[in-house]
């Protein structure tokens, strides 16, 4: 099982043994799982590390609520927490020791053995992930495309790796990049029915190359001057939200990524988006 799978066990079990975390997860999540760096970490083991140490420590509620500062604070340090300890452990304190509802003594134990096990397996997720990140870091640098594919902004090392595994190395294998477009959902897709038609984005694609498209995109807003003027272009002129601008980014950054590919060319700001460089100018 995947280290998603694992850590969505963990949450459900956690939304029934002890519900008043449940908030507390989502905390952290929004301070900084969203992110492409957090993705680009490992985000379920960097952004719940936390978690791991504090249910290793206290399995069930009712140990949690006995748990002393200087324990807290030994859990947070293990899990690699380094600024803001005092002032976490005091708030973990409150909310472990605050009143609620509990499951009968048996259930809750049960319930405390279940999630230390599906810790390990979380663990042993993340080592996974881990040790691939860093062989990802050693072997997709030597690929032939990596250099084209690494000039483009936004595409780092793991990200670009995930592009090109997704896309693979067959330079055949898309008769144009209007066809590599429809395979990551970036191009919109037209239905029409007697006098009506709606033009709405993809819903059957390769969700994981969408997704690395997604991050892709936003990375690309700060690194490149022309992706930001393209994005709020289409935020400005044509009324775009913010995903279907970044979706239209995405698409145009796929379609230079195959003609690169496919005549050996590195990204060029200036060719890539003339336009956009010289409204920004």
């Amino acid at each position: 099982m995947g280290e998603p799978g694992v850590w969505g066990e963990v949450t459900a079990g956690l939304r029934v043994s002890r519900p008043v975390l449940v908030a507390r997860l989502l905390e952290l999540d929004a301070a900084g799982a969203g992110t492409p760096a957090a993705w680009a970490t490992n985000r379920h083991c960097r952004v719940w590390a936390q978690l791991a140490a504090q249910r290793s420590a206290a399995p069930t509620p009712t140990r949690a609520a006995r748990l002393t500062r200087t324990q807290l604070e030994a859990a947070l340090k293990r899990a690699g927490r380094k600024r803001g300890i005092t002032v976490e452990a005091e708030r973990l304190r409150g909310v472990f020791r605050a009143d609620y509802a509990h499951q009968p003594s048996l259930v809750e134990d049960a319930l405390g053995r279940q999630m230390l096990a599906l810790l390990v397996q979380l663990e042993a997720a993340c080592t996974a992930a881990d040790d691939l990140a860093e062989a990802v870091e050693e072997v997709f640098p030597q690929h032939p495309d990596a250099e084209i594919i690494l000039s483009f902004p936004g595409l780092g090392v793991q990200l670009g790796a995930r592009v090109l595994a997704e896309i693979g190395d067959d330079k055949a294998r898309f008769a144009d990049a209007r066809g590599l477009k429809a395979y990551a959902g970036a191009s919109p897709i037209t239905r029409a029915s007697g006098k009506k038609s709606s033009i709405t984005r993809r819903w059957v694609k390769n969700d994981r190359l969408n997704a690395a498209g997604y991050l892709w995109a936003f990375a690309s807003i700060t690194a490149s001057p022309g992706a930001k003027a393209h994005y709020r272009r289409r935020r400005d002129d044509h009324g775009d939200w913010h995903a279907a601008a970044q979706r239209n980014l995405f698409n145009r950054m796929l379609g230079q990524l195959y003609y690169c590919l496919q005549h050996h060319t590195l990204f060029d700001e200036h060719t890539a988006f003339p336009a956009a460089l010289a409204a920004a100018a």
